[in-house]
């Protein structure tokens, strides 16, 4: 009985497994091969389709096509205004520097029934303000915007302030927003008579959910058969990427290829009738794919910032860097008459001239990867400026095998 029992367990338990030659959902077939990655999709329940890694490479970034691309139908609209800013504490124009501050203040006390004739306003505490803001889209009626506040005039602050009703005009003339509150402002500025503090930006601020939406910005993404795809850094690889991927998913999903790459900034996806564009878009968004950056060094020389991509190389050159500083000093010298001669003082001009040039250092710059690159103007020991010098003197030579970006 007891064998019995063991041999009726081992049979049941041989029905429940599934075939040894049968590979498993996200799992290498045959052996060997590499492991397929993980489910990944918001819609991977259909098909049961996943990553798609197939055109990898080196030191590529895995991203959301989210990530790295918008929906030109989905877009934000600026929007700007023109309002008064009151209740500052004697921080606001000057009315004589600034007429149309005070032009302003009595038209809106006209519009509210209050008589300006015969009066004349020394306040400092209102000033003219522009207010700007970005609608977003599929925004409806009622919606609260954050918007900001920026000085027009003389005035040195608006702490404090509050925002009067302002009217928010797109580029059509119409109005889609109207904006109001408090101002929220991040820096300061303190005066006495002999010095001034000042920190931050205090003549421009933010109100936040201070905009409400009065119109909606007419959108045809629910009615779109194409929807065109937009990377906000346009490279061809990244662009077949995208497509390939999303025609991968629509295989499973849609049973046919929906996505083209068009250029290196745009793909255009063809949506199927039985599905809505909220729900493809969805579906679609989540898929991962690795972006692709083209080899760049951008350099602001205004701040010495320096920013060197990943994929920059550098073939290998010698460089020797010194720095020439010429010290120039006006001295003034008082000459004295001689004593009993009725001469008068003068000022004789005198200027010395210092010219200083330390040893430079020679070495040997070799940038097979970014690490290498860094370490190597590293030991140069030379500042920000002059890493920029040499990164333009080697770009001059040829031996910098990346766009260089001044800005």
């Amino acid at each position: 009985m007891r064998r019995l029992l063991l041999v009726l367990a081992i049979g049941l338990g041989m029905a429940g497994a599934a075939p040894a030659d049968e590979p498993r959902r996200g799992n290498a077939g045959p052996a060997g091969s590499r492991a397929q990655p993980e489910e990944v999709y918001g819609g991977a329940a259909y098909g049961g389709v996943h990553r798609f890694d197939r055109l990898s490479g080196t030191g590529l970034l895995a991203a959301r096509i989210k990530d790295v691309a918008t929906l030109q139908s989905a877009r934000d609209n600026q929007l700007v205004g023109y309002g008064l800013v009151i209740g500052l504490q004697g921080t606001g124009d000057g009315l004589r520097s600034s007429p149309f501050t005070e032009q302003s203040m009595r038209a809106m006390l006209e519009n509210l029934g209050v008589s300006t004739r015969g009066g004349q306003s020394r306040s400092k505490n209102i000033a003219a303000v522009i207010v700007t803001a970005n609608l977003p889209p599929f925004v409806q009626s009622g919606a609260r915007i954050d918007v900001s506040v920026s000085s027009m005039g003389d005035a040195t602050s608006l702490a404090g302030g509050t925002l009067v009703m302002t009217p928010l005009r797109a580029p059509d003339g119409e109005i889609y927003a109207v904006a109001q509150g408090p101002v929220i402002v991040s820096g300061f500025s303190a005066q006495g008579q002999a010095e001034t503090l000042t920190q931050g930006v205090p003549t421009s601020g933010r109100v936040p959910n201070g905009g409400i939406v009065e119109r909606q910005v007419p959108a045809s993404f629910g009615s779109d058969a194409t929807l065109t795809l937009q990377l906000r850094n346009p490279d061809f690889s990244t662009a077949v990427r995208i497509a390939d991927a999303i025609n991968e998913y629509a295989g499973h999903r849609f049973g046919r290829r929906v996505a083209q790459e068009q250029d290196a900034r745009t793909v255009l996806i063809h949506r199927p009738k039985d599905i809505s564009a909220a729900r493809f878009y969805a579906e679609l968004e989540n898929i991962v794919v690795e972006s692709d950056a083209p080899a760049r060094v951008v350099v602001d020389e205004r701040t010495g910032t320096i920013v060197i991509g990943q994929q920059v190389r550098i073939s290998r050159v010698a460089i020797s860097h010194g720095a020439l500083t010429v010290r120039i000093t006006e001295m003034p010298r008082v000459v004295q008459p001689e004593p009993f001669s009725r001469g008068e003082t003068a000022v004789e001009p005198f200027t010395a001239i210092e010219a200083q040039q330390p040893d430079a250092r020679v070495a040997m710059l070799d940038g097979p990867d970014l690490e290498t690159l860094v370490s190597g103007l590293n030991r140069l020991g030379v500042k920000p400026d002059g890493i920029i010098a040499i990164l333009q003197g080697i770009k001059s030579a040829g031996a910098l095998q990346a766009e260089l970006v001044l800005q």
